[in-house]
């Protein structure tokens, strides 16, 4: 029998989980979970069911948790369910992805590899790395966390559909390391609609400060873990009984129970004691049981260990700091013992129940290893976790094992440390760990690096936290610029991420200053157009820029001559293409810009996703939909090809989203906004991306009138003052105004409608199909103050006349139509229609056709009118514009009641 089971209060079990054999106070813990196991099996085998779920057992240590977790696994494997098994580790909780691969790598392991790669499918090249299947290759696109998690997300439900139902275990959750706890938190949603029963045993009080999300999943309002609880006296008793014998009398009894407060891992381990003894079980022996019982656990276990000798003490030490699923052959190593002599301590270190296990080893009790771990002396520790670092590197195990000891050992000046620290971080991003990895760059600077190399490390260490905390990556990408005689290239390099980190932190201003600076500093011809690309990009996307006017004579005259023969010109085309759609040039002259920016890769880690973004936009704003569609397809494709599941492809979404909503397919717009918001919702509240997707999301919600859902919406992601300090499009403030005209504030409204007005003005943005916010002011404005309505609208209509699109144009003379006098009202619809019949926007044409048919009724005519409103009705219904298809459906209804009216 493993000593653990024994050591939490089992008695006569021939093996690990035997289903059926009893646990002491345990048989409504033991029900529920043959009840969820029951349930589970019971719904995989019915077709029309695949509902998992969630089971949590909480308690303090020695409770219990690994053995009922036992029998658990016991009983689902009883019943021909597919057993994941995992436990974490306080030693091992640094380790990104341990307790992923403790659940995975053996099912995978019996696969061949032709259908490892089937269950992976496309996310092979993403999560096989976490899993330990393989070392991603140097120089591939490094996945962001989300896109490693969707991965495992991927494989876990292939798994459930091919050896369902699934049965997934965690022991001492608690010391879970971060990357683990945060994907199984995540995972927990889809359990429900998967044969997959998770079950998480963890002590409550331990929870990791870092796993916010697995903390919410525990202890949330939804969670109702199950909490073991001590035994009771009668069930030590019982427990006594049923190891000494009958003979065993009331005090002594009563006396186990008062040492070991009914833990029953103490319980087991004080009987235990009391046979070695030989002690008779009598109120006479019972004043000995409080000092054997203090031999279980802190100071008396140590002593313990202390009499069984040095080469016992050296093992234990080792083991402890090895961790789980620890290596004879390894401990011995770092013991620094023969292999025989550690045969010999480890012989006595079962018989002293310590540790157990034959080809691997593990602490009977995790209260022991820590008991142990803790009462090596601190410097004897650090000597040893640096043994460790050097036996795990020799024995050719993974870099990243080796830095979790690295991570241990105090700083001695070594170039070797530091070189293994910065491989650890290297491989740690590309498993898709960054707060892994900086830790091992952080451990590393304090080594420190020879001072050649300090900047590098800098460098590095700033990049590992450039989308987790941008505010870090200013502070060490600030300190890497200030070293003396640094390298150019790093130079360069760490410059542009600054300027990144700034940006991503909402400080555009101060990003696009810092590469000016060093642009103008720039000797290379190749290295300054790289560096004012990203300077006019920051200032171009900076809400807050003074000056745009001088800025954008600037990028012309810079991008005047280039044809794009290489990625920095590309760069500063995509730029240029986009500041002329802004300021509302003709269409024409930003499509020939276009024509020669388009080749940039999306996630290019030079240059970003954003200037290829901003050249498919031009496409899209330019009427181009067909082509910016095609663009921002290949996005997305391109984000995922690389695991990047966050930001990035919530962007994708909400960008191809947007080319949907121009063309006026309001539904497809929808899904994708939605869908951008989901992954925006994963990775914080108002970032950038939250921004963009719930602004899209908004925008089609009202052309779709369905105003109540966009006001709560709104309210649900904050989506109100402050406003961000990047350029955002559909324009927040301009959105805020119009939600506010919706709701019946119209004063509020206008004075918010007035403000984007002037700050879009300010910068030079003048384009009104970019941004209607005068439009949508005359609107607002047509009930108090026609004259200044009637003022924006023809504003409008010239700015967009000036662009040339029939969409811009079109929509225009929409505003000019719906705030004009009664006599040019008609005329302007009748413009309307014919312009918005060539625009690829198939919702502004119904509306327009909808517009015209009912003033052309109400002005008496009726020739051709219910033709056209059948037209307009038609086209709405295809765009999912239903208000409006039924307002034209209520207008020939009436029409059909009138003219029967007069028939009688």
């Amino acid at each position: 029998m493993p000593e653990q089971e024994r050591s939490e209060g089992r008695v006569g079990s021939a093996g690990p989980g035997r289903a059926g054999t009893p646990l002491y106070e345990r048989d409504d813990e033991v029900a529920v979970a043959r009840e969820a196991v029951e349930a589970l099996c019971t719904r995989s085998a019915d077709s029309g069911g695949r509902r998992g779920g969630l089971l949590f057992l909480s308690g303090a240590a020695g409770l219990g948790k690994t053995t009922l977790l036992a029998e658990i696994r016991g009983m689902a494997a009883a019943r021909g369910c597919t057993v994941l098994s995992a436990r974490g580790s306080e030693q091992e909780h640094t380790v990104p992805f341990h307790v992923v691969r403790q659940l995975l790598q053996p099912v995978l392991a019996s696969c061949a590899e032709a259908e490892r790669r089937e269950i992976f499918g496309g996310w092979y090249e993403i999560a096989g790395p976490a899993v330990g299947l393989f070392a991603q290759q140097a120089g591939t696109a490094v996945p962001d966390p989300q896109g490693v998690r969707d991965g495992l997300d991927w494989v876990l439900t292939q798994l459930a559909v091919r050896k369902a139902p699934i049965v997934m275990v965690v022991d001492d959750a608690h010391w879970g390391d971060p990357e683990s706890l945060t994907w199984l938190a995540s995972f927990a949603v889809r359990v429900q609609e998967l044969p997959v029963l998770m079950v998480l045993g963890y002590r409550p009080d331990e929870l990791p400060a870092e796993a916010a999300a697995f903390r919410g999943m525990v202890g949330g309002r939804g969670s109702h873990p199950i909490s073991l609880r001590a035994l009771s006296p009668e069930s030590v008793t019982r427990l006594v009984r049923g190891v000494l014998g009958p003979d065993a009398d009331d005090p002594f009894c009563r006396e186990c129970w008062a040492v070991t407060g009914g833990n029953p891992y103490e319980t087991v381990e004080l009987v235990a004691k009391v046979q070695d003894r030989a002690l008779a079980p009598t109120e006479e022996s019972a004043h000995l049981l409080r000092d054997l019982g203090a031999s279980s656990r802190g100071t008396g276990l140590v002593k313990r260990l202390e009499r069984l000798g040095n080469r016992a003490v050296r093992l234990a030490w080792a083991a402890a700091v090895l961790g789980t699923e620890i290596s004879p052959e390894l401990a011995a190593s770092v013991a620094g013992l023969p292999p025989s002599e550690a045969q010999d301590a480890t012989d006595t270190l079962r018989v002293a129940r310590i540790l157990t296990g034959t080809r691997t080893l593990e602490f009977v009790h995790p209260l022991i290893a820590t008991a142990v771990y803790r009462a090596i002396p601190s410097a004897m520790r650090t000597a040893i976790h640096g043994q460790a670092a050097a036996a795990v590197t020799d024995a050719g195990l993974n870099i990243t094992v080796a830095a979790r000891h690295l991570l241990e050992t105090h700083p001695s000046n070594d170039p070797e440390t530091v070189e293994q620290l910065r491989a650890a971080a290297r491989e740690n991003l590309r498993q898709g760990a960054p707060g892994a990895a900086h830790r091992c760059l952080e451990r590393a600077l304090r080594e420190p690096p020879p001072a050649e190399e300090r900047a590098a490390v800098l460098y590095e260490l700033g990049c590992s936290a450039l989308l987790t905390s941008p505010a870090a990556t200013v502070n060490h990408l600030s300190a890497a610029l200030e070293l003396p005689d640094l390298d150019c290239t790093l130079r360069e390099d760490a410059t542009f991420r600054l300027a990144q980190a700034l940006a991503h932190n909402d400080q555009l201003g101060e990003a696009a200053a810092v590469v000016g600076a060093e642009a103008a500093r720039a000797r290379s011809s190749g290295v300054r157009l790289r560096l004012q690309a990203a300077h006019h990009l920051w200032r171009v996307f900076d809400a807050q820029e003074v000056q745009a006017p001088v800025r954008s004579r600037q990028l012309a005259r810079l991008a005047e001559h280039l044809s794009g023969q290489n990625m920095g010109e590309k760069a500063l085309l995509c730029l240029r293409t986009w500041d002329a759609t802004l300021r509302g040039e003709p269409a024409e002259r930003a499509l020939a810009v276009a024509a020669h920016a388009v080749g940039l890769s999306y996630t290019d880690p030079d240059w970003g996703f954003e200037l290829p973004s901003i050249t498919a936009l031009g496409y899209m704003y330019a009427d181009e939909c067909d082509r910016a569609e095609e663009l921002f397809s290949s996005a997305i494709a391109e984000c995922q090809q690389v695991g990047w599941s966050g930001a990035h492809l919530s962007f994708g979404f909400s960008l191809l989203g947007l080319v949907h909503f121009r063309r006026g397919l309001l539904v497809e717009a929808e899904r994708c906004a939605r869908e951008a918001v989901r992954l925006a919702d994963r990775v914080g509240t108002r970032l950038p991306a939250t921004w963009y997707a719930v602004g899209l999301l908004l925008d089609v919600l009202l052309a779709r009138d369905h105003t109540e859902e966009a006001l709560k919406v709104a309210e649900e992601h904050d989506f109100a003052p402050p406003y961000p300090n990047a350029v955002v499009f559909p324009d927040t403030q301009t959105l805020c105004g119009r939600l506010m005209l919706v709701r019946g504030d119209r004063e509020e409204a206008i004075a918010q409608l007035t403000a984007a007005g002037e700050r879009l003005e300010a910068k030079g943005i003048l384009n009104p199909t970019w941004c209607p916010w005068a439009g949508h002011l005359a609107v607002a404005l047509a009930p108090q103050d026609p004259v200044r309505a009637r003022a924006l609208a023809a504003q409008t209509l010239r700015r967009a006349e000036r662009y040339g699109t029939p969409t811009a144009i079109g929509e225009a003379l929409l505003f000019s139509a719906a705030v004009s006098e009664d006599g040019d009202r008609l005329a302007l619809l009748e413009r309307a229609v014919a312009t918005l019949g060539k625009s690829a926007n198939q919702h502004l044409y119904a509306g327009a056709l909808v517009d015209l048919a009912i003033a052309l009724r109400r002005a008496g005519h009726t020739d051709g009118v219910t033709e056209m409103l059948f037209e307009g009705a038609n086209v709405a219904q295809r765009c999912g514009a239903d208000h409006l298809a039924e307002r034209a459906h209520a207008e020939i209804a009436a029409a059909g009641s009138q003219r029967s009216g007069l028939r009688r």
